[in-house]
């Protein structure tokens, strides 16, 4: 099943952190990382959301008609000469509906831990929420998940890992989640996620072939 590190690794990836960073007006480096820890969070916070009937219902309802994948056919065109205020809009909905109250905690630990400001991260977790949901629907349309009773085995076969993994890793999302979180939490999520339970890993090293 593709996960993080394919998106990432991916023709898509490198789209999103160069939309991005061209959207922030920040370096191609730092904007990566950020979108490298953001993105297992805000998979870990749709997965969390999706343990309850109507947070997998309204997750299933999204990916079946707005959110269906056909956004990554033209991601060039999403970024090109910036991101329309209707998707900002959107990204900013679908950031509301994933991580509630805890929005400005995410923002703040990703931003304690990149060193870049909040204001570009709440940028950056803008444009990369309608771009992760696009990626979800169609691993779920690829997938054939019909149901919202599937939706939470494809988000934590997406966020890889064996079972203890996972439940460690979405352990300490749903800490951060919760407010009592900082930007080691933040380090740590993103280390097991993406480089096999090593803190430190190498992927911005592929990203950017060093």
């Amino acid at each position: 099943m593709a996960g993080i590190l394919d998106l990432l690794n991916s023709d898509l990836g490198k789209q999103l952190i160069n939309g991005a960073s061209r959207e922030t007006k920040q370096p191609e480096d730092k904007t990566a990382q950020v979108v490298q820890m953001a993105i297992p969070l805000l998979m870990g916070a749709m997965k969390r959301n999706a343990k309850s009937p109507e947070g997998a219902a309204g997750l299933m309802g999204a990916l079946e008609s707005k959110h269906d994948g056909s956004l990554l056919d033209n991601l060039g065109g999403f970024f090109e000469g910036g991101v329309s205020e209707d998707q900002k809009i959107d990204g900013l909905g679908i950031l509301g509906h994933v991580l509630g109250g805890s929005q400005d905690n995410v923002v703040g630990a990703l931003s304690k831990k990149s060193g870049m400001d909040s204001n570009s991260v709440m940028q950056i977790l803008q444009v990369a929420a309608p771009v992760i949901l696009a990626y979800l629907g169609k691993e779920k349309r690829q997938k054939n998940v019909s149901s919202p009773s599937g939706i939470e085995g494809l988000l934590g076969g997406m966020l890889g890992g064996g079972r203890k993994q996972q439940k460690k890793s979405q352990s300490m999302i749903e800490m951060l989640l919760d407010g009592d979180g900082d930007g080691s939490v933040v380090d740590d999520i993103a280390g097991m996620v993406l480089s096999g339970g090593k803190k430190k890993g190498g992927l911005l090293g592929s990203l950017f072939g060093r």
